[in-house]
């Protein structure tokens, strides 16, 4: 199996887990604010995981795709944080906190995912 679908295997499975956690704790609009977090950063996160190690070993390339993705993440929670503020959205704080947090933990398994496939050898 190829790291980007690993990455995208585990974290499924690491944002499923804390939503689950989450989830007695939080009212119906704390859910939908968790909820939509997760479907914001999955496919963001994935996306990014992918288009870096599709550069790991171009040193120039893997550092724009780097800076690329950390900005896109900060524009990502910016662009979530003014439509749910525009639209008065229930379950913003929750929402915004939970995306965050998303995007800093799956940030936190893709060093485990760089070494997992053999280098090619040309």
């Amino acid at each position: 199996m190829k790291a980007p679908l690993k990455y995208a295997v585990t974290g499924s499975a690491v944002v499923a887990l804390v939503v689950a956690v989450l989830w007695p704790f939080l009212d119906a609009a704390g859910r939908q604010g968790v909820i939509l977090a997760a479907a914001i950063a999955l496919p963001v996160q994935v996306g990014a995981f992918w288009a870096l190690m599709g550069l790991k070993h171009k040193v120039n390339g893997f550092l724009a795709v780097w800076a690329g993705g950390t900005l896109l993440r900060m524009l990502v929670v910016a662009a979530a944080a003014v439509l749910a503020v525009r639209t008065e959205m229930d379950g913003a704080v929750p929402m915004l906190l939970s995306l965050a947090g998303f995007f800093f933990g799956l940030l936190l398994l893709e060093p485990m995912y760089f070494r997992s496939e053999p280098d090619e050898v040309t």
